[in-house]
């Protein structure tokens, strides 16, 4: 520990040194001593002050009593420059110097000192050194098993950007966490990498779905219809291609996927419920109230952060208006969220928005035709 001290003492001194040394010394012409090296110098300097005044008098920049002035003066001080008696070279600028080289010494003694006191104060010169696998551990024993093991696999995988079960591993977690957009990346990667798989295509497909607010877009779709054909049983595929025919207004393939999966159900399934619900909603009768978003396998962290993207698009839609497909697309996600009295709400509000336009209006009032919300009223 001593040692690490003292290297950084020597490195700190020798920073100092390099930057301050130029200040301890006075200023020599190549091949010239100190004395004549400064007479020489400002002797070059009036010289060059005169030629610029001829410059500008023949110019015209100056009027000819200005430049005899200015000559004047010049010569008069290039004279005296040249005439100055001879000096000990030693004692040549000595005052500047000697404050020079007083602030170099200051410079070089105070600087490190306040630095070590600063971090004595402030810092933490008693804790023992953290690699990072004890800071992961410590991470771990703090409560923050998942920020750790996030940080952790993503080290390793800038590592080894082709683990494709690194990829399928961190996934997942990014949905927990609310990063839809890096989950959809790692699956893809996962995907690309190990080939497809029944339950990554379905939790592909289902991240998908979260980043649509809900709502079984073409890919999710896609996904979900692959999944099926390496597991034809796979509950999850099931559901979200029968939400999605109920979303595209096909209520007769949405209630026969559900059905079957009703079926095929054993008796304490937890997705049966879910799936009891959207059948009662289909048939038009009251549902027993379900979790909104609530999808096979799903977690109360995907459930709430399907709700919080709703929530989020209706927020835009009020605050800053949308096509009437987003207000139709508003409309279905509240009412597979089984939430008919928002859906009904953001119908009159699309309604309200968009005004009487009949064009406008179609691509809502077909949704609310297809999910049998109230047609709208007729005006007076």
């Amino acid at each position: 520990m001593t040692a690490i001290w003292l290297i950084f003492a020597l490195m700190t001194g020798l920073a100092v040194l390099a930057l301050l040394w130029p200040m301890s010394r006075r200023p020599a012409l190549a091949g010239l001593p100190e004395g004549e090296a400064r007479i020489a110098t400002e002797t070059g300097f009036y010289r060059d002050q005169l030629r610029e005044i001829d410059r500008d008098a023949a110019r015209g920049l100056l009027a000819a009593p200005e430049a005899e002035a200015a000559r004047a003066e010049a010569a008069r001080r290039l004279l005296r420059a040249s005439r100055e008696p001879g000096r000990n070279p030693g004692a040549v600028g000595e005052p500047a110097l000697r404050r020079r080289r007083a602030a170099s010494a200051f410079a070089l003694s105070t600087v490190p000192l306040v630095a070590l006191l600063v971090y004595g104060i402030y810092g933490s010169p008693d804790l023992p050194a953290q690699p990072q696998a004890e800071r992961l551990a410590h991470a771990r024993s703090a409560g923050n098993d998942l920020a750790a093991a996030v940080t952790q696999i993503e080290a390793h995988l800038a590592k080894a950007p082709e683990d494709g079960r690194g990829w399928a591993v961190l996934a997942p977690v990014y949905l927990r966490v609310g990063r839809v957009e890096d989950a959809i990346k790692a699956y893809e990667n996962s995907l690309r990498i190990l080939g497809d798989d029944a339950t990554r295509l379905a939790d592909y497909g289902e991240a998908l779905t979260a980043a649509g607010d809900g709502v079984v877009s073409s890919k999710a779709r896609d996904a979900f219809e692959r999944a099926l054909k390496q597991d034809p049983k796979a509950v999850k595929p099931q559901f979200y291609l029968a939400r999605a025919a109920e979303q595209d207004g096909d209520r007769a393939q949405a209630r026969s996927r559900y059905a079957a999966m009703e079926a095929a159900a054993p008796p304490d399934a937890p997705w049966l419920p879910m799936v009891r619900d959207s059948l009662a909603r289909l048939d038009g009768t009251a549902p027993a109230a379900a979790a909104p978003g609530k999808g096979p396998g799903m977690s109360e962290e995907q459930r709430g952060m399907i709700r919080g993207m709703v929530e989020g698009l209706a927020q835009r839609l009020a605050e800053k208006g949308g096509s009437p497909e987003e207000w139709g697309r508003l409309v279905r996600s509240y009412m597979v969220l089984g939430d008919r009295p928002k859906a009904e709400a953001t119908l009159a509000q699309a309604r309200a928005a968009l005004g009487s336009d009949a064009g406008k209006l179609a691509p809502v009032e077909d949704v609310a035709q297809e999910l049998g919300l109230g047609a709208a009223k007729a005006a007076p």
